[in-house]
């Protein structure tokens, strides 16, 4: 089963994204940016889906670190900031997708399988 990397400090927006990964991948969970950094060193993930407003580092800054050492790692942005500004910082950052909470199964579930089938 793919390994999937869910940087989220909130354990309810934790909780719902483990619903939805449930039965299709296996989800580790990162509390801030500067854990994902060392999440995705250690456990090899297929694919980050990164919370952009976390203490410690934000999902922003802990994009650009991992796409330094790993550049095909596909990171999708997951945050309740909708506005084009956010979408353009989180791709410029090297996300390769933008997810608006609250997210729904279907649409994240799309997102994953498009980047890691």
């Amino acid at each position: 089963m793919k390994r999937i990397l869910v940087a989220e400090d909130n354990d309810s927006n934790y909780l719902l994204m483990t619903y939805i990964l449930k039965g299709h991948y296996e989800p580790v969970r990162a509390h801030n940016g500067e854990e994902a950094i060392e999440l995705v060193e250690s456990e090899k993930p297929d694919l980050v889906l990164m919370d952009l407003k976390m203490p410690i580092m934000d999902g922003l800054e802990s994009t650009r670190r991992i796409r330094e050492k790993y550049p095909t790692l596909p990171i999708i942005a997951v945050t309740a900031n909708a506005f084009n500004t956010d979408r353009e910082e989180a791709l410029a950052a090297g996300c390769n997708e933008f997810l608006c909470k609250p997210v729904s199964n279907k649409q994240c579930l799309e997102a994953i399988a498009k980047l890691i089938g």
